[in-house]
This record gives C-alpha cells, sequence and structure tokens, in this order.
C-alpha cells in the first residue's frame, strides 16, 4: 500500500509556487531598499569625514563679498 502523504498535490504544488513568488518580491525589494539606505549612510558619513578633516587641517573658504549699496 502506497503512502498517500507522499503523492502530488496539484493545489498545494501552485499555493507553494505562489507564496515563494510573493515571498522573493519582498525579499528582493527589503534588499533593494537595505542597499539604498547603506549607500545612503556611507555618503553621509564620507562627508561628514570631509568636512570634520577639512575643519581641522584649516582649508580656507571662499569669503562673501557684501553687497555694495
Amino acid at each position: 500500500m502506497k503512502n498517500p502523504w507522499t503523492k502530488k498535490n496539484p493545489f498545494l504544488s501552485m499555493w507553494l509556487s505562489g507564496a515563494n513568488a510573493v515571498a522573493g518580491a519582498a525579499r528582493s525589494r527589503a534588499t533593494a531598499e537595505a542597499r539604498r539606505q547603506t549607500a545612503l549612510m556611507m555618503a553621509q558619513g564620507s562627508r561628514q569625514m570631509a568636512e570634520l578633516w577639512g575643519e581641522a587641517v584649516g582649508v580656507p573658504r571662499k569669503k562673501r563679498r557684501k553687497k555694495a549699496r
């Protein structure tokens, strides 16, 4: 006698395929957002480090001219 639990179930197969597709889409969106956040934080950190070291070294800034009246 064959085991009924090992028999193929087309409805379960379709349901699992749909669930896998939804999980894959959610995972890709989460990964993309994490990469965007990582890139943003790295850019901000680099900008802050450049400002910090620029001020510490004493890079002269351009002075603004006063408008003539």
